[in-house]
């Protein structure tokens, strides 16, 4: 199992481009011992060739430049990616589809809860069918204790863990979120027994 770490920082990025902290103005100026970090995201391959990108950042042009497997490999028009999986809905983990339109069509991994919201609420899902199709959502379990399948993954299990957390700020269950909104996700390679959990949208350890 291979994970790139695309980006490990909140939404808006790291500075921030509003933030005069402290923190973020020395980063600017190249002082600070921490580095700039991009918005949040993480591509999972078992074979080094095709990758699931775990949510779509709005950076996710510069990381794709920032890291050579998932540069494009094969004839005029690639790209390793060969599907999207999302953890939730926020506009920090979708507006990356984006960058992705001219890829399409595209497997997209998303709870029934997060398809809504990107049909209805912030309709990226209808805007992006204008690109060969766009994305084709493939549904996602809303509850703990089932796999998930897909396909290019083999000898990786997969289970979604459901996260307390809020829905996004532009969605009418804002203040009262259900199961699906927002999800982690564990992973183990079946040869070595090796894990992870990833739970970016994490606001409760429970």
């Amino acid at each position: 199992m291979r994970i790139l770490v695309l980006g490990s920082a909140a939404g808006g990025g790291y500075p921030q481009w509003n933030c005069h902290c402290k923190q973020c103005e020395q980063v600017r100026q190249g002082i600070a011992t921490a580095r700039a970090r991009t918005q949040s995201s993480i591509a999972l391959s078992m074979d080094g060739r095709r990758w699931l990108l775990v949510n779509a950042s709005p950076d996710l042009r510069q990381q794709i430049l920032a890291h050579q497997a998932l540069w494009p490999q094969a004839g005029p028009r690639h790209s390793p990616i060969a599907a999207v999986l999302l953890t939730d809905a926020q506009v920090d983990h979708v507006t990356g589809l984006l960058m992705l339109r001219e890829g399409c069509p595209l497997d997209l991994y998303c709870t029934p809860s997060v398809q809504d919201e990107l049909t209805g609420s912030f309709p990226l899902l209808p805007l992006l069918e204008h690109w060969s199709g766009g994305f084709r959502p493939k549904p996602l379990p809303e509850r703990a204790g089932q796999e998930v399948n897909i396909p290019f993954l083999e000898n990786c299990r997969l289970e979604v863990v459901p996260l307390q957390s809020n829905a996004p700020p532009y969605s009418p269950r804002r203040h009262s979120p259900q199961p699906g909104d927002n999800i982690g996700l564990w992973g183990e390679d079946r040869r070595t027994g090796r894990s992870f959990f990833y739970a970016p949208g994490l606001a409760v350890v429970d």
